[in-house]
């Protein structure tokens, strides 16, 4: 059985890949700061107490790992605050860059060794982190640090494709979850276009920024 872990499972795109990654048949570890009710009746095995932008709580989680094997890696956790120039709020933009930049990047490298030739790591990132898409500036907190998660990702995908380990860098549609008040398509929906891709996708993808329907993006 293959072997999946999401970041971010308790909520949102999260828990519907959680949801449907069971029922394609894979072992499904679910990671989170805190569980939720939908997330514990899943019956899948969850840690919680995880927070991706924490070191140590990362290298926690990768002990108590150690030794288990990871097929697919789905780094999803991710904040969204909103900032103008008007409003920049420099410990609000730092706080999403540590958790939507740097959180997919530290999981990443500390779940190596479990990752194998053949594993994928899924990035899910936003097409508001694209320079060439950016039509209407703001929310510089956010941008920022999908941009910057995209260049990690790219780079990623380079330090891994002698090692037969694909990195796919996702966007997820519009969604409506908490991050976006309701507004969008419904996670099933999305979680369901971005398995279809990291299924579809091989190395000849690696290092790709791609919309869940399967659409190139623009860097």
């Amino acid at each position: 059985m293959a072997t999946a872990l999401v970041t971010g499972g308790n909520r949102g795109i999260g828990l519907e890949l959680c949801r449907q990654l069971g029922e394609r048949g894979y072992e499904v570890l679910a990671t989170c700061r805190r569980t939720s009710p939908a997330l514990d009746a899943l019956g899948v095995t969850v840690i919680d107490g995880v927070d991706v932008s924490d070191a140590g709580s990362v290298a926690t989680l990768a002990r108590q790992l150690a030794g288990r094997r990871i097929d697919l890696l789905i780094n999803n956790a991710g904040i969204l605050s909103v900032e103008s120039m008007a409003d920049l709020h420099y410990e609000r933009i730092r706080r999403q860059f540590e958790v939507n930049t740097l959180g997919p990047l530290r999981v990443t490298t500390a779940l190596l060794p479990n990752l194998h030739e053949g594993s994928k790591v899924a990035i899910i990132t936003s097409r508001m982190g694209s320079i060439g898409d950016n039509g209407s500036g703001g929310y510089y907190g956010y941008r920022i640090s999908k941009a910057g998660v995209n260049m990690a990702g790219v780079s990623l995908a380079r330090d891994l494709k002698s090692r037969g380990i694909g990195v796919f860098i996702l966007h997820p549609g519009m969604v409506a979850t908490g991050m976006t008040d309701g507004q969008g398509i419904p996670p099933a929906e999305s979680a369901a276009m971005l398995l279809a891709r990291i299924e579809e996708f091989g190395m000849a993808q690696t290092g790709t920024f791609h919309h869940a329907n399967g659409e190139a993006l623009p860097w």
